[in-house]
């Protein structure tokens, strides 16, 4: 028996990375899983590679209309959802003094507007008794050099998911962050130089990079009722790179 047997999933910016290692998880797992991402093609060879059990919907998670598009997707194949990991995301670097306006309105449109309409759209579907998480970052809690931008859009999320469980406890809805740390990934080779990736390594203790399924793993934690009495909490996934 899976963990996630007979439920439904929603998992935006599922087409790489942690998020598509999440969905072919919770796929195993026993979830229906509906992915979302920005690039038809992207979004093709994810559903190919989950293989069963999957719907891709191409949209982008800073549009709302496309948002819209998701949910009544989702209503029309399968009425109701159980869980929803809002994962879509992303950022560069850019240091205090040169911060451009259209730097800030597209990464807050992203990781945080993005963010709290695609939980706030999905409420009408929700059954009771759900998973709400969200992709946070160690950037958050950390002190990183060039990322204030892309840390404050994230930050936002730890506020959010003790204002909404309150809001949604009635409907015994969980709402949790998933915070994770340097995870190798396609966007991470497109970001960063050999020496920066080295330069990331060196803060985590193990001195290795994340796997996108050890952060999959985790999601699926705060997906299921094995984490039925989390409620509220951030989860950093970062081999304890902002602990020490």
């Amino acid at each position: 028996m899976g963990k996630l047997d007979g439920k439904v999933a929603v998992i935006t910016g599922g087409t790489t990375g942690m998020a598509l290692a999440g969905a072919k998880l919770f796929v195993e797992e026993g979830a229906h899983v509906f992915i979302t991402g920005r690039r038809q093609d992207a979004l093709e060879e994810a559903v190919k590679q989950i293989g069963r059990n999957v719907t891709g919907v191409q949209g982008d998670a800073a549009d709302l209309d496309d948002l819209d598009r998701l949910y009544d997707t989702v209503k029309r194949e399968k009425g109701s959802l159980d869980v929803l990991w809002a994962s879509a995301g992303g950022g560069e670097p850019a240091p205090l003094g040169e911060i451009t306006e259209a730097q800030f309105d597209t990464w807050f449109g992203l990781n945080a507007r993005g963010t709290l309409f695609t939980v706030q759209k999905a409420l009408p579907l929700f059954n009771d008794g759900g998973s709400i998480l969200m992709t946070g970052s160690n950037a958050s809690l950390g002190a990183f050099p060039g990322w204030s931008v892309y840390a404050g859009s994230k930050a936002v999320q730890q506020a959010w998911a003790r204002i909404w469980l309150n809001e949604l406890k009635d409907r015994r809805i969980r709402v949790n962050v998933l915070t994770p740390g340097q995870v190798a990934s396609a966007k991470q080779e497109e970001l960063f130089d050999e020496a920066t990736k080295r330069q990331f390594e060196s803060l985590i203790p193990r001195g290795q990079m994340g796997r996108p399924d050890e952060i999959a793993t985790a999601a699926l934690y705060l997906a299921s009722d094995d984490s039925s009495y989390v409620n509220g909490m951030e989860l950093v996934a970062d081999g304890g790179t902002t602990a020490i």
